[in-house]
Parts: structure tokens; C-alpha cells; sequence
């Protein structure tokens, strides 16, 4: 009988392990089942669930040998611990590669909270000090003040000076400048071309200017469907192979907010005012949306599964925008498939449409008096963009020299030479 029921030690802590789980999920009256027999004078005997996990287990369960009490809120913060530890090794081991195997790497800052992550572990490995890593920053004209306010904060807490890109043609910071040559309801008349005009453009402007080879951005998987795959680094077909890093990749939002409050981790301050997420201020809102949900103090107020739900960081962003197709916007268009089309190739590269080098040759085109098509275009621009298969195939069949100039780049010309108005 001995011999029948005395259990091998490996299977005996199997199944102390299993009454332990057992205990966590269905109460101390549930574990019988999984308690192992052991020999007795009578045949089977039930040895207690309390010697079982007391023997083996005590000190790393917590289990008392009375009440079986199962001490989950220290077990969860130390599991937090662990993954945290991970996380974060994870994505400095990422950003080591972005920034120690690349020439130029580069991160677009848009300080909300995985970027203020990404800036402080950039910081920690002092690749914003050497300068191994650059921060960029795209101003829409549309941000909240403390946006722009907080990016000074964050330059002097950390000693770097971001590089900051506006809609082209506009000086930095000059709202007015940017109201007289685009309109200051231009997202309202065409999201798109506002899109386009304020944040792809000097988003591809800013990587261009600084010649950068790998994108660092702190895009992740939770943040909805259309960025679930994503992987720690990605070649995107932008400037033909541009690397992207995404270093908390991997990450939740409340891995993001754990991070934040254990190095007290500078932060937008709009999370202290209900905002999970920010962009622009014409179309973000709080979650809840009567603020009841803040991040104050590196900790939460109210309840924070609207913030922490999947998918939910964004859900405050883009409210009451709509695609052209009549879907939900979700995106700016910075990351989505295609946006390289758009600034990283000219239009009519090939074919019959010539170019016009400089405002020299447009003058001379212009002055010789013979017969010439010229367009005057932006390749951003989704009408140019639209017309350009039909253009070229006119520009076959003519009969006159057809020519190209870029307007955008010479504004002041073509309006005042070219019969064009911005």
C-alpha cells in the first residue's frame, strides 16, 4: 500500500504548486482535489494543504499555515517588478542598437507618455549628451500651450536642445505667419492636406534635415489594430530603407504609467488634468471625458481603466475627425503605409514633363515668347498628386514643351510670375 501511494517528490511538488494556484483562484475549500495522497496505516491518507505549501512553499508564496491567506498585492507588485526589470533592459538594449550601430539616429518627441519614457532612457544612457541620439519635434500650430512649454522644461531637466519643424515656409513659432500663407481653418476645410501641411511634411523634412538612417518613435503594440504587430525595429520603405526602432514596443500603457511614477519620470502635464494621450488641442479631449481620471503625483486618481483598457490611450485623440471614406481618423498619417510616397520622390520623375531647375530658367521659359505648358505644383499636395498620371500622359501628346516647377519651394515667385496663389 506504502508502495502504491507514496508519491515521487518532483510529481508531490507539482502538486503543492498546483493546491497553491488552487488557493488563488477558487478559495481554500476548492483544493482538495489537488492535494496528494500520502501512505498511512489504513491505506490513503490526505495530508493537509498546510504542511504541503508550508514546507515547500511558505516563503515564497506567503502562505500562512492557518488561514492560507495568499498575499496577492505583494505578489503582483513584485511580478511588476520583474517585468518592468525586463522592459527595461529590453528597450535600452533597442535604443543601444539604434543609436550605437546607426550614424544618425533620431526620435520625434511628441512628449506624450511613452516618449517622456523613451527621452528619460536616452537620457540614462547619455546618447542626448553625446549627442548620439537627436530629438526632433513637430509643431502644428495646433498643440495645447504646455506642449511647447513642457519641451523647455524637459531641454534644460535633461540638458539637449530638440530640433523643432513647422509647416514649410513658416518660421518657427509664428502662428500668424503660418494663419497668412495656409489658413488658420484649414483642418476644417481638408483634414487631410492639414495633416499633410502640418505634421507629415516637416515630420519627413525634420528626418531629411537631419539625415537620419534610424528612426527612434515610441509607437507600441497596444495602442490599437493597426499598430498590434509591430516589432522593436522595422525597416520602413522611407529614403529607401529607413530603419525604425520602437523600443517599448512590447509595452502596455500601464507598464508606461509604472515606469513614469518609479523614477518620477518627467511628464506632460496635462495627465495631471485627465488627458492619457495629447496631440492637438482642437480635436483631443479628456478620458473620461469630466476629467474624473487623472495622473497626479506619479499616481493615479479615479478610475484608470479608461486610460489602461487596450487600445485606449488614443481615445481622446482625433474626436470628431472623419476619413474621407467616412471612417473614424485613428491616425495623422505620419505612420501610416504610403506616407513616404508623398516626400520621398518628386512627381514626374520620368516621362515627357521637364523640369525647371531654378527661377532663371522659368524667367527665360517665360520671356521667350513660344508656346509652353508649365505646372506649378507641390509634391505633397494631394490634387497634384492626383493629377499626375493624366498629366503625363498629356505632356506625350502635346505638341508643346510641358514643364514642371516645384511652387512651394519659391512661393513669392510663382505668385507674383507664375499665376499661382498659396
Amino acid at each position: 500500500t506504502s508502495s502504491l501511494f507514496t508519491r515521487p517528490k518532483k510529481l508531490t511538488t507539482m502538486k503543492a504548486y498546483a493546491a497553491a494556484v488552487a488557493t488563488v483562484l477558487f478559495g481554500a475549500s476548492a483544493i482538495s482535489a489537488f492535494v496528494a495522497p500520502t501512505a498511512s496505516s489504513n491505506g490513503i491518507t490526505t495530508r493537509s494543504t498546510s504542511s504541503i505549501i508550508n514546507t515547500q512553499y511558505s516563503s515564497a508564496l506567503g502562505m500562512a499555515e492557518d488561514d492560507k491567506v495568499f498575499d496577492q498585492e505583494a505578489y503582483i507588485a513584485e511580478s511588476k517588478e520583474m517585468r518592468l526589470k525586463y522592459l527595461e533592459e529590453q528597450a535600452m538594449f533597442s535604443l543601444k542598437i539604434a543609436c550605437e550601430n546607426y550614424g544618425n539616429a533620431v526620435f520625434p518627441n511628441a512628449m506624450i507618455a511613452g516618449d517622456v519614457v523613451i527621452t528619460h532612457l536616452l537620457h540614462r544612457m547619455g546618447y542626448l549628451k553625446d549627442g548620439k541620439a537627436k530629438v526632433m519635434v513637430v509643431d502644428t500650430f495646433h498643440l495645447f500651450p504646455e506642449t511647447m512649454e513642457f519641451l523647455r522644461e524637459i531641454e534644460e531637466f535633461y540638458g539637449f536642445k530638440a530640433e523643432v519643424f513647422c509647416a514649410e515656409g513658416v518660421p518657427v513659432g509664428d502662428k500668424a505667419a503660418y494663419d497668412a500663407k495656409y489658413g488658420a481653418n484649414l483642418w476644417k476645410e481638408d483634414i487631410e492636406q492639414y495633416d499633410k501641411v502640418c505634421k507629415v511634411e516637416p515630420f519627413q523634412r525634420g528626418l531629411k534635415t537631419c539625415n537620419t538612417d534610424c528612426m527612434i518613435n515610441g509607437r507600441t503594440r497596444w495602442q490599437g489594430f493597426e499598430r498590434a504587430w509591430i516589432d522593436q525595429f522595422e525597416n520602413a520603405p522611407i529614403g529607401g530603407g529607413l530603419a525604425k526602432c520602437n523600443p517599448i514596443a512590447y509595452w502596455t500603457l500601464e507598464d508606461t504609467f509604472d515606469y513614469i511614477a518609479k523614477y518620477e519620470v518627467p511628464h506632460h502635464p496635462l495627465h495631471a488634468k485627465g488627458y492619457p494621450s495629447i496631440g492637438d488641442a482642437k480635436d483631443t479631449i479628456p478620458i473620461p471625458e469630466d476629467g474624473s481620471t487623472k495622473f497626479v503625483n506619479f499616481k493615479f486618481e479615479g478610475d484608470k481603466t479608461p486610460w489602461l483598457d487596450y487600445a485606449s490611450e488614443r481615445k481622446g485623440r482625433f474626436v470628431g475627425l472623419a476619413n474621407k471614406d467616412g471612417s473614424t481618423k485613428t491616425e495623422c498619417g505620419i505612420h501610416v503605409a504610403g506616407a513616404e510616397q508623398t516626400f520621398d520622390r518628386d512627381l514626374w520623375e520620368e516621362g515627357a514633363v521637364k523640369n525647371i531647375a531654378s527661377t532663371d530658367e522659368a524667367k527665360e521659359i517665360i520671356g521667350s515668347g513660344k508656346e509652353a505648358i508649365v505646372a506649378v505644383y507641390a509634391p505633397w499636395c494631394q490634387f497634384c498628386q492626383g493629377m499626375e498620371d493624366e498629366f503625363s500622359k498629356y505632356a506625350e501628346s502635346a505638341g508643346v514643351p510641358v514643364y514642371k516647377f516645384r511652387g512651394d519651394e519659391e512661393r513669392d515667385f510663382v505668385q507674383a510670375s507664375l499665376n499661382t496663389e498659396s
